[in-house]
C-alpha cells in the first residue's frame, strides 16, 4: 500500500457511467493512512471557544464511513453512501454545522472483517465520529477500539449483541423485535395456528442468530414450532433449504439472510409448489430483485418487516428525500439504503448540532448529546429514544411488501407498530 500520508478525499457525488471511476478514484484514495491537520487537540478549544479534538478542525467537521462498495452489501452500501453524502451537500448549502462544513470520508472494507479493522485504524484518528458502519461481523471486531475511542458510531447492522455499548447507536429496532412482529403478522393474516410449523431460514452469525431468537421466543408464545436451517453468506442456491422445508410441511417462512437468498428461496418454492407465505427481515430484500425471474413469486408470497417505513411512503420528509435523491443521483435506484443512511446522517447532524450549542464538538460531547436524545425525529420514520444504551432505539415495525410499480419497488402494508408480547420479551432477555 502506498504510505503516503495525505488528507483523504470525500465522497463527491457523481452520475451515470461516471460513477465506476468515482468509485475507483475514491477507494484509491481513501486507502491510505492518514492524519488530520487540523483539530485533533482532544478537548482543546478552537478561536470560536468550541471544544475540540479529532476530527474537528476550524473549518470542517469530518464524519467517517466504514461501507461496503465491493461485497454483498454493495448495493446498499453505494445507497447509504450516495444519501450521506446529499445530506452533507445540503447541509453545507446551507453554512454547515456549528460553521463549518461537513465532510465525509469513505472506506470500503468488501465486507471484509480484517479489511474493516484496518480501515477503522486508519481512519479513527481522523474523524468525529461515524454515521455508517456496515455490518454486524465489522461492528463486532471493532467493539472494543471504538469504545476506548469514546467515538458514536450508528453501525448499518441491528443484531441486539450491539446493545449495551454507550458509543454504539443502534438504529429503530433489532432483528429479534422485527421477527416477533413477523410471528404476529402470520398468526394475525395468514392463519396460521398452533401445532403449525414455520421455517426459518438465517445466516449464521449475529444476524441470523438474533433473528432466530426473536422468532422462536414469538413461535413458543403462539403455540408454533420452528424448524430452522442455516446459511452462510455464500450460500445463493437455496433449493436443499427449500427441501427440507417442504419435508417439514412448513405453514410460512421466514427469512434473515441478503436479497439474493430471498430471491433463491422464493423462486425455488414457487416452482416446487411450496407457495407458503415468506417474511423477510429488511436486508433480505433489495428492489433489484423485482428485475429478475423470482419477481412474480415475490410479489405473490413475500412480506418483508422493518424498522424503516417504505421509499413510497406518503410520509412527506421521506417524499422530500426521495425527490432530491432522484435529482442528485438518477441512474440509482431509491431503496432502503437511501432512506437508512439519510436518516443515519440526520440523526448525526442533530447531534452535532446539540454538542456545538452546549460548546464543545469533541467526541465525548457529541457522545453526551447522542444520549441526551429521547424522542429523535427526522420525519422518516418513528421516533427514537436514545437515553439508554440497553434498549432499542424504537420497538415500532412496518410490515412492507414489494410491487414493482412503486418507488423502492416497495409499499407499505402496515404502519409502524408494537407487535403483542415484546415489551415482555425485553424485560425477560
Amino acid at each position: 500500500m502506498n504510505t503516503t500520508h495525505h488528507r483523504p478525499r470525500t465522497w463527491r457525488r457523481t452520475t451515470g457511467a461516471a460513477l465506476a471511476g468515482a468509485l475507483a478514484l475514491l477507494l484509491a484514495a481513501t486507502g491510505c493512512s492518514s492524519k488530520a491537520d487540523d483539530g485533533n487537540g482532544g478537548g482543546d478549544k478552537s478561536a470560536d471557544g468550541v471544544r475540540t479534538g479529532p476530527g474537528i478542525g476550524a473549518e470542517s467537521i469530518r464524519l467517517g464511513a466504514l461501507t461496503d462498495l465491493t461485497g454483498p452489501y454493495a448495493t446498499l452500501g453505494k445507497s447509504i453512501v450516495q444519501a450521506q453524502q446529499m445530506w452533507a451537500d445540503e447541509v453545507n448549502a446551507d453554512g454547515g454545522i456549528c460553521d463549518r462544513r461537513i465532510e465525509i470520508v469513505v472506506k470500503d472494507h468488501g465486507y471484509d472483517v480484517q479489511k474493516a479493522v484496518a480501515a477503522y485504524a486508519d481512519l479513527a484518528p481522523d474523524v468525529v465520529a461515524m454515521p455508517q458502519v456496515i455490518g454486524s461481523p465489522v461492528v463486532a471486531a471493532l467493539l472494543d477500539d471504538i469504545e476506548r475511542d469514546k467515538m458514536l458510531i450508528f453501525p448499518q447492522a441491528w443484531a441486539a449483541s450491539l446493545l449495551g455499548k454507550d458509543a454504539i447507536q443502534v438504529l429503530g429496532t433489532t432483528y429479534d423485535i422485527d421477527m416477533i412482529a413477523a410471528v404476529d403478522f402470520l398468526t394475525r393474516t395468514k392463519g396460521l395456528k398452533k401445532g403449525d410449523t414455520i421455517g426459518h431460514v438465517y445466516f449464521e452469525g449475529d444476524y441470523g442468530s438474533n433473528a432466530l431468537e426473536g422468532s422462536t421466543w414469538a413461535a413458543e408464545q403462539a403455540g408454533l414450532k420452528v424448524a430452522g436451517q442455516k446459511i452462510q453468506a455464500t450460500d445463493t442456491d437455496l433449493s436443499a433449504q427449500v427441501s427440507a422445508l417442504s419435508k417439514e410441511g412448513v405453514k410460512a417462512v421466514l427469512i434473515s439472510a441478503g436479497p439474493a437468498q430471498t430471491a433463491s428461496l422464493v423462486g425455488v418454492a414457487a416452482s416446487r409448489g411450496l407457495r407458503v407465505p415468506v417474511v423477510s427481515s429488511a436486508p433480505g430484500y433489495a428492489p433489484q430483485l423485482m428485475e429478475t425471474p423470482a419477481a412474480p413469486a415475490l410479489a405473490a408470497m413475500l412480506h418483508v418487516v422493518s424498522a424503516a417505513p417504505a421509499v413510497s411512503s406518503e410520509l412527506p420528509g421521506v417524499q422530500r428525500m426521495v425527490a432530491s435523491y432522484k435529482k442528485e443521483f438518477p441512474d440509482s435506484p431509491v431503496d432502503s439504503g437511501v432512506l437508512s443512511g439519510y436518516n443515519a446522517a440526520q440523526l448525526m447532524g442533530a447531534d452535532l448540532k446539540t454538542a456545538c450549542e452546549a460548546g464543545g464538538l469533541s467526541r465525548e460531547d457529541v457522545l453526551k448529546a447522542h444520549r441526551a436524545q429521547k424522542n429523535a425525529d427526522t420525519g422518516l420514520g418513528t421516533a427514537q429514544n436514545f437515553s439508554d444504551a440497553d434498549r432499542p432505539a424504537s420497538v415500532e415495525t412496518y410490515v412492507l411488501k414489494p410491487d414493482a410499480k412503486a418507488v423502492g419497488s416497495v409499499v407499505n402494508v402496515e404502519d409502524a407498530h408494537t407487535a403483542p408480547g415484546v415489551e415482555e420479551y425485553l424485560s425477560g432477555r
